[in-house]
């Protein structure tokens, strides 16, 4: 029984590295393509603010606050894919 449970830990120790890593890589792919779709749907309400900045102070902090979130959720999905990238290559 004790064999067994060292060749299941031998076994483990070199199939786990090799599955995990993709695995990673693909989560953090998935997350960069979430937070992408996030910053392409912020871009209709940063553009109306845009066309909008002349009609008072209100349309100003709404274009900011848009342009602010877009900003985050590019950054976010960019560093998401980055990160996976990183990964993948393995260091």
């Amino acid at each position: 029984m004790a064999a067994l449970l060292t060749l299941a830990k031998k076994f483990l120790a070199a199939v786990l590295p090799g599955v995990i890593r993709p695995l990673h890589s693909l989560w953090n792919e998935v997350l960069g393509f979430l937070f992408f779709l996030l910053a392409v749907m912020m871009v209709r309400p940063v553009w109306t603010g845009w066309k909008e900045l002349d009609q008072g102070p209100e349309h100003l902090l709404r274009f900011l606050l848009s342009a602010f979130m877009f900003a985050i959720l590019l950054g976010f999905a960019i560093h998401a894919f980055w990160k996976a990238r990183r990964i993948s290559r393995g260091s």
